[in-house]
Protein backbone atom coordinates (compact mmCIF):
# COMPACT_ATOMS: atom_id res chain seq x y z
CA UNK A 1 0.00 0.00 0.00
CA UNK A 2 2.94 2.31 0.99
CA UNK A 3 4.40 2.04 -2.63
CA UNK A 4 1.12 2.29 -4.41
CA UNK A 5 0.31 5.41 -2.63
CA UNK A 6 4.02 6.87 -3.36
CA UNK A 7 3.27 5.95 -6.71
CA UNK A 8 0.58 8.25 -7.31
CA UNK A 9 2.15 10.66 -5.36
CA UNK A 10 4.88 11.18 -7.52
CA UNK A 11 3.55 9.18 -11.18
CA UNK A 12 6.69 10.70 -13.26
CA UNK A 13 9.77 10.45 -11.36
CA UNK A 14 11.80 10.58 -14.61
CA UNK A 15 10.87 14.64 -15.12
CA UNK A 16 13.27 17.13 -13.85
CA UNK A 17 12.06 19.29 -11.09
CA UNK A 18 11.48 22.23 -14.25
CA UNK A 19 8.74 19.69 -15.83
CA UNK A 20 7.77 18.44 -12.38
CA UNK A 21 6.76 22.38 -11.50
CA UNK A 22 5.23 22.62 -15.07
CA UNK A 23 3.28 19.57 -14.62
CA UNK A 24 1.82 20.50 -11.62
CA UNK A 25 0.52 23.88 -12.78
CA UNK A 26 -1.33 21.78 -15.41
CA UNK A 27 -3.19 19.57 -13.03
CA UNK A 28 -3.95 23.08 -10.77
CA UNK A 29 -5.93 24.50 -13.61
CA UNK A 30 -9.68 23.96 -13.91
CA UNK A 31 -11.27 21.39 -15.07
CA UNK A 32 -12.74 20.98 -18.34
CA UNK A 33 -16.23 22.62 -18.80
CA UNK A 34 -19.18 19.85 -20.29
CA UNK A 35 -18.84 21.38 -24.21
CA UNK A 36 -15.34 21.14 -23.85
CA UNK A 37 -15.43 16.98 -23.60
CA UNK A 38 -14.34 14.81 -26.25
CA UNK A 39 -17.72 14.25 -28.29
CA UNK A 40 -18.47 11.13 -28.86
CA UNK A 41 -20.33 9.41 -32.45
CA UNK A 42 -23.81 9.76 -32.65
CA UNK A 43 -25.18 5.98 -33.34
CA UNK A 44 -27.53 5.42 -35.84
CA UNK A 45 -30.66 4.96 -34.24
CA UNK A 46 -30.17 8.47 -32.42
CA UNK A 47 -29.66 10.24 -35.90
CA UNK A 48 -32.54 8.34 -37.89
CA UNK A 49 -34.82 9.85 -34.64
CA UNK A 50 -33.01 13.30 -35.12
CA UNK A 51 -33.66 13.55 -38.81
CA UNK A 52 -37.21 12.37 -38.65
CA UNK A 53 -37.91 14.97 -35.95
CA UNK A 54 -35.96 17.54 -38.62
CA UNK A 55 -38.65 16.46 -41.12
CA UNK A 56 -41.49 16.50 -39.18
CA UNK A 57 -40.88 20.17 -38.32
CA UNK A 58 -39.99 21.64 -41.63
CA UNK A 59 -43.69 20.10 -42.93
CA UNK A 60 -45.18 22.36 -40.02
CA UNK A 61 -43.43 25.27 -41.34
CA UNK A 62 -44.42 24.51 -45.02
CA UNK A 63 -47.82 24.14 -43.99
CA UNK A 64 -47.43 27.83 -41.71
CA UNK A 65 -45.87 28.93 -44.89
CA UNK A 66 -48.97 27.35 -47.17
CA UNK A 67 -51.73 28.92 -44.61
CA UNK A 68 -50.48 32.66 -45.40
CA UNK A 69 -49.97 32.15 -48.78
CA UNK A 70 -53.23 30.51 -50.08
CA UNK A 71 -52.29 31.05 -53.58
CA UNK A 72 -48.62 29.23 -53.62
CA UNK A 73 -46.68 32.18 -55.27
CA UNK A 74 -43.23 31.43 -55.65
CA UNK A 75 -41.16 34.45 -55.68
CA UNK A 76 -37.66 33.96 -57.45
CA UNK A 77 -34.55 33.69 -56.59
CA UNK A 78 -31.75 35.67 -57.93
CA UNK A 79 -28.24 35.89 -56.93
CA UNK A 80 -27.78 37.70 -53.67
CA UNK A 81 -25.53 41.24 -55.36
CA UNK A 82 -23.25 43.24 -53.18
CA UNK A 83 -26.24 46.12 -52.43
CA UNK A 84 -28.58 43.42 -51.36
CA UNK A 85 -25.56 41.27 -49.33
CA UNK A 86 -25.64 45.40 -48.14
CA UNK A 87 -29.27 45.40 -46.71
CA UNK A 88 -29.07 42.11 -44.91
CA UNK A 89 -29.86 44.32 -41.73
CA UNK A 90 -33.02 44.51 -43.58
CA UNK A 91 -34.61 41.53 -42.83
CA UNK A 92 -33.37 42.11 -38.78
CA UNK A 93 -36.28 45.32 -38.83
CA UNK A 94 -38.05 45.21 -35.87
CA UNK A 95 -40.84 47.84 -36.95
CA UNK A 96 -41.86 51.24 -35.34
CA UNK A 97 -44.24 50.81 -32.59
CA UNK A 98 -47.04 53.10 -31.67
CA UNK A 99 -45.12 54.53 -29.08
CA UNK A 100 -42.76 56.36 -31.03
CA UNK A 101 -43.20 60.04 -31.63
CA UNK A 102 -45.23 59.93 -34.76
CA UNK A 103 -43.71 63.90 -35.13
CA UNK A 104 -40.18 62.64 -35.20
CA UNK A 105 -39.40 64.69 -31.87
CA UNK A 106 -40.16 67.93 -33.21
CA UNK A 107 -42.57 69.51 -31.68
CA UNK A 108 -43.39 73.37 -32.49
CA UNK A 109 -47.12 75.41 -32.44
CA UNK A 110 -48.34 76.18 -35.94
CA UNK A 111 -49.69 80.01 -35.62
CA UNK A 112 -52.87 80.22 -37.20
CA UNK A 113 -52.95 83.78 -38.06
CA UNK A 114 -49.21 83.65 -39.89
CA UNK A 115 -51.14 80.48 -41.71
CA UNK A 116 -53.47 82.61 -42.74
CA UNK A 117 -51.12 85.37 -43.90
CA UNK A 118 -49.20 82.37 -45.75
CA UNK A 119 -52.26 81.39 -47.64
CA UNK A 120 -51.70 84.87 -49.48
CA UNK A 121 -49.08 83.42 -51.17
CA UNK A 122 -51.32 79.93 -52.27
CA UNK A 123 -51.44 79.14 -56.04
CA UNK A 124 -55.20 79.31 -56.60
CA UNK A 125 -55.17 77.16 -59.66
CA UNK A 126 -52.82 74.24 -58.65
CA UNK A 127 -53.74 71.14 -60.12
CA UNK A 128 -54.17 67.88 -58.24
CA UNK A 129 -49.96 66.34 -57.36
CA UNK A 130 -49.37 63.91 -60.09
CA UNK A 131 -48.84 60.23 -58.79
CA UNK A 132 -46.89 57.19 -60.03
CA UNK A 133 -50.29 55.67 -61.00
CA UNK A 134 -51.33 58.89 -63.19
CA UNK A 135 -47.97 58.76 -64.97
CA UNK A 136 -48.17 54.94 -65.87
CA UNK A 137 -52.16 55.35 -67.11
CA UNK A 138 -50.36 58.24 -69.28
CA UNK A 139 -47.72 55.58 -70.38
CA UNK A 140 -51.10 53.45 -71.42
CA UNK A 141 -52.76 55.56 -73.02
CA UNK A 142 -49.47 56.57 -75.17
CA UNK A 143 -49.37 52.86 -76.28
CA UNK A 144 -52.50 52.60 -77.20
CA UNK A 145 -52.52 55.73 -79.35
CA UNK A 146 -48.97 55.03 -81.05
CA UNK A 147 -49.08 51.62 -81.53
CA UNK A 148 -46.15 51.31 -84.07
CA UNK A 149 -44.20 54.51 -83.99
CA UNK A 150 -42.94 55.80 -80.80
CA UNK A 151 -40.96 58.94 -81.39
CA UNK A 152 -37.48 59.20 -79.77
CA UNK A 153 -36.39 58.67 -76.32
CA UNK A 154 -39.55 57.33 -75.47
CA UNK A 155 -40.30 53.43 -73.96
CA UNK A 156 -42.87 51.10 -75.17
CA UNK A 157 -44.67 49.67 -71.51
CA UNK A 158 -43.59 46.09 -71.66
CA UNK A 159 -45.77 43.25 -71.48
CA UNK A 160 -45.37 41.96 -68.46
CA UNK A 161 -46.38 37.65 -67.78
CA UNK A 162 -49.01 37.13 -65.91
CA UNK A 163 -47.16 34.87 -63.41
CA UNK A 164 -44.92 38.35 -62.61
CA UNK A 165 -47.73 40.68 -62.66
CA UNK A 166 -49.54 37.57 -59.62
CA UNK A 167 -46.00 38.03 -58.17
CA UNK A 168 -45.68 42.00 -57.28
CA UNK A 169 -49.60 41.92 -56.88
CA UNK A 170 -49.14 39.42 -53.72
CA UNK A 171 -46.07 41.28 -53.08
CA UNK A 172 -48.65 44.47 -52.49
CA UNK A 173 -51.05 42.77 -50.41
CA UNK A 174 -48.11 41.59 -48.18
CA UNK A 175 -47.07 45.75 -47.98
CA UNK A 176 -50.25 46.28 -47.15
CA UNK A 177 -49.84 44.55 -43.40
CA UNK A 178 -46.38 45.20 -43.22
CA UNK A 179 -44.77 45.66 -39.86
CA UNK A 180 -41.78 44.12 -39.29
CA UNK A 181 -39.32 41.27 -40.70
CA UNK A 182 -38.04 39.99 -43.77
CA UNK A 183 -38.82 41.07 -47.08
CA UNK A 184 -39.80 39.75 -50.57
CA UNK A 185 -36.88 38.79 -52.75
CA UNK A 186 -38.98 39.79 -55.40
CA UNK A 187 -39.10 43.75 -53.82
CA UNK A 188 -35.14 43.79 -53.49
CA UNK A 189 -34.89 43.04 -57.24
CA UNK A 190 -36.44 45.73 -58.41
CA UNK A 191 -33.74 48.73 -58.49
CA UNK A 192 -31.88 46.12 -61.27
CA UNK A 193 -35.27 46.14 -63.44
CA UNK A 194 -35.24 48.76 -66.31
CA UNK A 195 -39.33 48.96 -66.51
CA UNK A 196 -38.73 49.11 -62.57
CA UNK A 197 -41.36 51.79 -62.51
CA UNK A 198 -44.66 49.21 -64.11
CA UNK A 199 -43.46 47.00 -61.32
CA UNK A 200 -43.74 49.26 -58.46
CA UNK A 201 -47.16 50.41 -59.95
CA UNK A 202 -48.34 46.44 -59.35
CA UNK A 203 -47.44 46.46 -56.00
CA UNK A 204 -50.23 49.92 -55.52
CA UNK A 205 -47.70 52.22 -52.90
CA UNK A 206 -50.56 54.33 -52.22
CA UNK A 207 -51.64 51.37 -49.88
CA UNK A 208 -48.46 50.23 -48.14
CA UNK A 209 -48.27 50.77 -44.45
CA UNK A 210 -45.59 53.21 -43.09
CA UNK A 211 -43.23 51.04 -41.71
CA UNK A 212 -43.34 49.06 -45.45
CA UNK A 213 -42.70 52.66 -46.71
CA UNK A 214 -39.76 53.27 -44.97
CA UNK A 215 -38.51 49.96 -45.46
CA UNK A 216 -38.70 50.39 -49.79
CA UNK A 217 -36.96 54.19 -49.20
CA UNK A 218 -34.18 52.19 -47.80
CA UNK A 219 -33.72 49.98 -50.48
CA UNK A 220 -34.15 52.12 -53.04
CA UNK A 221 -32.26 54.90 -51.98
CA UNK A 222 -29.41 52.67 -51.21
CA UNK A 223 -29.67 50.70 -54.38
CA UNK A 224 -30.71 53.00 -57.40
CA UNK A 225 -29.37 56.17 -59.13
CA UNK A 226 -29.76 59.45 -57.95
CA UNK A 227 -32.55 60.61 -61.49
CA UNK A 228 -34.22 56.59 -60.66
CA UNK A 229 -34.95 57.68 -56.81
CA UNK A 230 -36.18 60.97 -57.65
CA UNK A 231 -39.33 59.48 -59.83
CA UNK A 232 -39.52 57.53 -56.10
CA UNK A 233 -39.27 60.20 -54.53
CA UNK A 234 -41.75 63.04 -56.42
CA UNK A 235 -44.28 60.31 -57.27
CA UNK A 236 -44.55 57.62 -54.26
CA UNK A 237 -42.86 59.13 -51.52
CA UNK A 238 -44.17 62.91 -51.05
CA UNK A 239 -47.78 62.02 -51.41
CA UNK A 240 -47.69 59.77 -49.20
CA UNK A 241 -46.38 61.87 -46.74
CA UNK A 242 -48.66 65.04 -47.74
CA UNK A 243 -51.62 62.97 -47.59
CA UNK A 244 -50.81 62.04 -44.07
CA UNK A 245 -49.96 65.05 -42.87
CA UNK A 246 -53.29 66.44 -43.98
CA UNK A 247 -55.35 63.19 -42.77
CA UNK A 248 -53.63 63.12 -39.51
CA UNK A 249 -52.25 67.04 -39.04
CA UNK A 250 -49.00 64.97 -38.03
CA UNK A 251 -46.37 62.71 -39.57
CA UNK A 252 -46.52 59.21 -38.97
CA UNK A 253 -43.02 58.47 -37.25
CA UNK A 254 -41.81 55.63 -40.23
CA UNK A 255 -42.54 58.14 -42.63
CA UNK A 256 -40.71 60.57 -40.90
CA UNK A 257 -37.38 58.50 -40.31
CA UNK A 258 -38.23 57.30 -44.43
CA UNK A 259 -37.64 61.28 -44.98
CA UNK A 260 -34.84 61.06 -43.21
CA UNK A 261 -33.15 57.94 -45.50
CA UNK A 262 -34.45 60.00 -48.61
CA UNK A 263 -31.27 62.77 -47.51
CA UNK A 264 -29.28 59.87 -48.56
CA UNK A 265 -29.56 60.64 -51.92
CA UNK A 266 -29.05 64.62 -51.44
CA UNK A 267 -30.22 65.41 -54.94
CA UNK A 268 -32.73 63.41 -55.50
CA UNK A 269 -34.31 64.75 -52.09
CA UNK A 270 -34.25 68.37 -53.59
CA UNK A 271 -35.35 67.46 -56.83
CA UNK A 272 -38.10 64.81 -56.03
CA UNK A 273 -39.55 66.49 -52.59
CA UNK A 274 -38.58 70.10 -51.69
CA UNK A 275 -38.74 71.99 -55.16
CA UNK A 276 -41.93 70.15 -55.86
CA UNK A 277 -43.08 70.94 -52.49
CA UNK A 278 -42.89 74.74 -52.98
CA UNK A 279 -43.20 74.70 -56.73
CA UNK A 280 -46.86 73.59 -55.97
CA UNK A 281 -47.46 76.81 -53.68
CA UNK A 282 -49.75 74.68 -51.84
CA UNK A 283 -47.28 73.93 -48.81
CA UNK A 284 -48.80 74.91 -45.67
CA UNK A 285 -47.00 76.16 -42.75
CA UNK A 286 -47.36 72.34 -41.12
CA UNK A 287 -46.11 70.49 -43.88
CA UNK A 288 -42.89 72.67 -44.31
CA UNK A 289 -42.36 72.23 -39.85
CA UNK A 290 -42.60 68.67 -40.69
CA UNK A 291 -40.20 68.53 -43.70
CA UNK A 292 -38.16 71.15 -42.53
CA UNK A 293 -37.26 69.52 -39.43
CA UNK A 294 -35.40 66.99 -41.60
CA UNK A 295 -33.19 69.82 -42.98
CA UNK A 296 -32.22 71.50 -39.72
CA UNK A 297 -31.14 67.41 -38.45
CA UNK A 298 -29.85 65.95 -41.09
CA UNK A 299 -26.14 66.96 -42.72
CA UNK A 300 -26.68 68.19 -46.62
CA UNK A 301 -23.32 68.85 -48.48
CA UNK A 302 -22.58 72.74 -49.22
CA UNK A 303 -22.78 72.00 -52.73
CA UNK A 304 -26.33 70.70 -52.81
CA UNK A 305 -26.92 72.97 -50.27
CA UNK A 306 -25.93 75.94 -52.23
CA UNK A 307 -27.57 74.45 -55.14
CA UNK A 308 -31.12 74.62 -53.20
CA UNK A 309 -30.87 77.71 -52.03
CA UNK A 310 -30.31 79.06 -55.68
CA UNK A 311 -33.02 77.46 -56.93
CA UNK A 312 -35.53 78.28 -54.25
CA UNK A 313 -34.19 81.91 -54.63
CA UNK A 314 -35.21 81.70 -58.45
CA UNK A 315 -38.57 80.17 -58.40
CA UNK A 316 -41.90 81.51 -57.94
CA UNK A 317 -42.33 82.80 -54.23
CA UNK A 318 -44.96 80.31 -52.44
CA UNK A 319 -45.12 81.86 -48.89
CA UNK A 320 -43.43 78.78 -47.24
CA UNK A 321 -40.43 78.66 -49.19
CA UNK A 322 -39.32 81.77 -46.75
CA UNK A 323 -39.13 78.97 -44.25
CA UNK A 324 -36.73 76.73 -46.13
CA UNK A 325 -34.55 79.53 -46.93
CA UNK A 326 -34.03 80.42 -43.23
CA UNK A 327 -33.27 76.64 -42.47
CA UNK A 328 -30.73 76.23 -45.40
CA UNK A 329 -28.85 79.68 -44.36
CA UNK A 330 -29.10 78.69 -40.80
CA UNK A 331 -26.75 75.68 -41.58
CA UNK A 332 -23.87 78.72 -42.49
CA UNK A 333 -22.26 76.97 -44.75
CA UNK A 334 -19.58 79.34 -47.46
CA UNK A 335 -21.80 80.44 -50.46
CA UNK A 336 -20.40 81.30 -53.76
CA UNK A 337 -21.02 84.74 -54.88
CA UNK A 338 -23.38 83.72 -57.47
CA UNK A 339 -25.83 82.13 -54.81
CA UNK A 340 -25.59 85.19 -52.77
CA UNK A 341 -26.22 87.60 -55.47
CA UNK A 342 -29.22 85.23 -56.48
CA UNK A 343 -30.23 85.67 -53.18
CA UNK A 344 -30.21 89.68 -52.62
CA UNK A 345 -32.41 89.86 -56.61
CA UNK A 346 -34.78 87.05 -54.72
CA UNK A 347 -35.68 89.60 -51.71
CA UNK A 348 -35.59 92.98 -53.92
CA UNK A 349 -38.64 91.42 -55.61
CA UNK A 350 -40.61 92.24 -52.98
CA UNK A 351 -40.02 95.31 -53.11
CA UNK A 352 -42.95 97.12 -54.66
CA UNK A 353 -45.28 94.11 -53.67
CA UNK A 354 -48.38 95.69 -51.54
CA UNK A 355 -48.69 92.49 -49.54
CA UNK A 356 -48.36 92.09 -45.84
CA UNK A 357 -45.03 89.77 -45.84
CA UNK A 358 -45.56 87.27 -43.49
CA UNK A 359 -43.01 87.51 -40.14
CA UNK A 360 -40.82 84.01 -41.36
CA UNK A 361 -40.16 86.34 -44.80
CA UNK A 362 -38.55 89.07 -42.34
CA UNK A 363 -37.10 86.45 -39.99
CA UNK A 364 -35.56 84.46 -43.08
CA UNK A 365 -33.89 87.98 -44.49
CA UNK A 366 -32.25 88.29 -41.13
CA UNK A 367 -30.69 85.54 -41.30
CA UNK A 368 -29.17 86.09 -44.45
CA UNK A 369 -27.94 89.62 -43.55
CA UNK A 370 -26.63 87.90 -40.06
CA UNK A 371 -24.75 85.16 -41.99
CA UNK A 372 -23.47 86.95 -45.72
CA UNK A 373 -23.42 90.70 -44.38
CA UNK A 374 -19.82 90.70 -44.81
CA UNK A 375 -20.10 89.08 -48.28
CA UNK A 376 -22.67 91.90 -49.83
CA UNK A 377 -21.20 94.76 -51.87
CA UNK A 378 -22.17 98.24 -50.99
CA UNK A 379 -24.83 98.45 -53.83
CA UNK A 380 -26.56 95.28 -52.67
CA UNK A 381 -26.55 96.75 -48.97
CA UNK A 382 -28.01 99.75 -50.46
CA UNK A 383 -30.91 97.62 -51.91
CA UNK A 384 -31.28 96.33 -48.58
CA UNK A 385 -31.83 99.44 -46.99
CA UNK A 386 -34.19 100.74 -49.27
CA UNK A 387 -36.29 97.38 -49.39
CA UNK A 388 -36.67 97.32 -45.61
CA UNK A 389 -37.98 100.34 -45.82
CA UNK A 390 -40.78 99.53 -47.88
CA UNK A 391 -41.30 96.07 -45.82
CA UNK A 392 -41.23 97.22 -42.36
CA UNK A 393 -41.34 94.36 -39.44
CA UNK A 394 -41.44 96.16 -35.70
CA UNK A 395 -39.40 94.09 -34.25
CA UNK A 396 -37.27 92.17 -37.05
CA UNK A 397 -36.56 95.67 -39.35
CA UNK A 398 -33.73 96.97 -36.61
CA UNK A 399 -31.73 94.12 -36.03
CA UNK A 400 -31.43 93.82 -39.76
CA UNK A 401 -29.94 97.61 -40.03
CA UNK A 402 -28.05 96.80 -37.18
CA UNK A 403 -26.00 94.28 -38.80
CA UNK A 404 -25.97 96.23 -41.97
CA UNK A 405 -24.50 98.71 -40.41
CA UNK A 406 -21.39 97.08 -38.03
CA UNK A 407 -20.54 95.02 -41.20
CA UNK A 408 -17.60 95.61 -43.87
CA UNK A 409 -18.31 94.76 -47.46
CA UNK A 410 -17.45 92.65 -49.92
CA UNK A 411 -13.79 92.61 -50.44
CA UNK A 412 -12.80 94.73 -47.62
CA UNK A 413 -10.71 93.56 -44.77
CA UNK A 414 -11.02 93.65 -40.95
CA UNK A 415 -8.56 96.55 -40.63
CA UNK A 416 -10.50 98.82 -42.95
CA UNK A 417 -13.88 97.92 -40.83
CA UNK A 418 -11.98 99.09 -37.10
CA UNK A 419 -10.50 102.42 -39.21
CA UNK A 420 -14.26 102.77 -40.40
CA UNK A 421 -16.08 102.02 -37.17
CA UNK A 422 -13.50 104.12 -34.87
CA UNK A 423 -13.75 107.76 -34.64
CA UNK A 424 -10.20 108.28 -33.08
CA UNK A 425 -7.78 107.51 -35.32
CA UNK A 426 -4.38 105.48 -33.65
CA UNK A 427 -1.43 106.48 -35.18
CA UNK A 428 1.41 103.14 -34.53
CA UNK A 429 4.68 104.70 -35.38
CA UNK A 430 7.78 102.67 -35.28
CA UNK A 431 10.25 103.41 -33.24
CA UNK A 432 14.02 104.09 -34.59
CA UNK A 433 16.74 102.78 -32.43
CA UNK A 434 20.73 103.71 -33.21
CA UNK A 435 22.85 100.81 -32.37
CA UNK A 436 25.37 102.38 -31.71
CA UNK A 437 24.16 104.16 -28.97
CA UNK A 438 22.82 102.01 -26.42
CA UNK A 439 21.70 103.15 -23.11
CA UNK A 440 23.76 101.39 -20.11
CA UNK A 441 21.78 98.47 -18.48
CA UNK A 442 22.82 98.31 -14.76
CA UNK A 443 24.18 94.85 -13.45
CA UNK A 444 24.41 93.28 -10.02
CA UNK A 445 27.43 92.66 -8.71
CA UNK A 446 28.46 89.44 -8.07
Amino acid sequence: MGRKRERIQNPQPFLSDDTNQSASKKRTKKPAKQHQHEETLISEGMSSKILKEALIQQKEIQEETDAENPNNIVFPEEPVTQAQDDDDDVDNFAGFSDNHSQFGGYEEEINEDEEKLLQAFFSRDARPQRTLADIIVEKIKEKDQVPTGLSAGTQPVPKLDDSIIEIYKSVGEIFKKYTSGKLPLAFKSIPAKQHWEELLYLTEPEKWSPNAVYQATRILASNMSSKKVERFYKFVLLPRIRQDIKKNKKLHFALYQALKKAVYKPAAFNKGILFPLCESRTCNLREAVIIGSILQKVSIPPLHSSLALMKLAEMEYGGTTSYFIKLLVEKKYALPYRVIDAMVAHFMRFCEDSRDMPVIWHQSLLAFVERYKHELTKEQKDDIYYLVKKQRHKLVTPEILRELNNSRNRGEKEDDLMSISSNISVINKTIDEDRFDIPDVPMEED
